[in-house]
C-alpha cells in the first residue's frame, strides 16, 4: 500500500512539472514571442504550436488534479491534515478549474478553433493565467510545507495544528478573494512577467505569514 501511495506521489510531481513548467513557457516566453513574431510567424505558431502546448497543458492539469484528489484523501484518512495541505490544496484545485473552465475555453477562440470575440476572449484568458502563475508558488510550498513543516522552526505549530484557526480561514479569504478577480477583476501588478513573479512570491510570504502568527 505504501508502494502505491508512493506512485501516486510520483505521477503527482511528474504530471504537475508538466502542467506548471507550461504555466510557466506561456506566461514567461510565448506571450512575449507573440507581440513581436511576424504575421507569418504568428500565424503559423497559432495554428501549430499553441493547439498542442495547450493539449499538454491542460490534461497535465487534470492528471495532477486527479492524483491530488487520491492523494488528499489518502492523508485526510491518516489524519496528516494541516493548514499548508489544505492551503495548497485549495490553490491548486482554483487553478485546474481555471485551465478548464475560463483559459482553455477562451483560448478556443482566440486560435480561432470556435467563433467569438478573440480579443475579449484573450484578456480573459490571460487574466487567469496571470493568476495561476500568482497562485503557483504558495501552491507549492503549501505542498511541501505540509510534509516538511516540522523543520521551518517557527512556523512549526502551523503544521501541527490540524484546526481550522483564524490564520487559515484568513488565508482561505485571500485566496478566494484573487480568484474572484481572475475572473471578474483587472491584472493589476500581474500585466508584466515581473510584476506576476514578484507578486506571487509576496502572496507565499502573505498567506504563510498570516497562517504561522494569526
Amino acid at each position: 500500500m505504501e508502494f502505491v501511495n508512493f506512485l501516486f506521489r510520483w505521477a503527482h510531481v511528474l504530471f504537475g512539472v508538466t502542467w506548471i513548467g507550461l504555466l510557466y513557457y506561456f506566461n514567461f516566453i510565448q506571450g512575449g514571442y507573440f507581440k513581436q513574431a511576424s504575421a507569418e510567424g504568428l500565424a503559423d505558431a497559432k495554428a501549430k504550436l499553441a493547439p498542442s502546448a495547450l493539449w499538454w497543458f491542460r490534461w497535465g492539469a487534470m492528471f495532477t488534479f486527479i492524483t491530488g484528489v487520491i492523494l488528499t484523501e489518502n492523508v485526510i484518512r491518516a489524519g496528516y491534515t494541516n493548514p499548508y495541505i489544505i492551503v495548497g490544496a485549495l490553490m491548486g484545485t482554483l487553478m485546474f478549474i481555471n485551465v478548464w473552465l475560463i483559459i482553455w475555453p477562451n483560448q478556443k477562440v482566440v486560435l480561432g478553433m470556435i467563433e467569438g470575440d478573440a480579443a475579449a476572449a484573450g484578456a480573459k484568458a490571460l487574466l487567469a493565467s496571470r493568476t495561476n502563475t500568482l497562485f503557483s508558488a504558495g501552491m507549492l510550498f503549501g505542498m511541501l510545507g505540509s510534509q516538511h513543516g516540522q523543520s521551518l522552526g517557527n512556523v512549526s505549530h502551523a503544521v501541527t495544528n490540524t484546526g481550522y484557526t483564524t490564520g487559515l480561514w484568513v488565508a482561505m479569504a485571500i485566496v478566494a478573494v484573487l480568484e474572484v478577480n481572475a475572473v471578474v477583476g483587472k491584472m493589476g501588478p500581474m500585466t508584466s512577467v515581473v510584476g506576476v513573479i514578484h507578486s506571487s512570491l509576496a502572496l507565499t510570504v502573505i498567506i504563510f505569514g498570516v497562517l504561522t502568527f494569526l
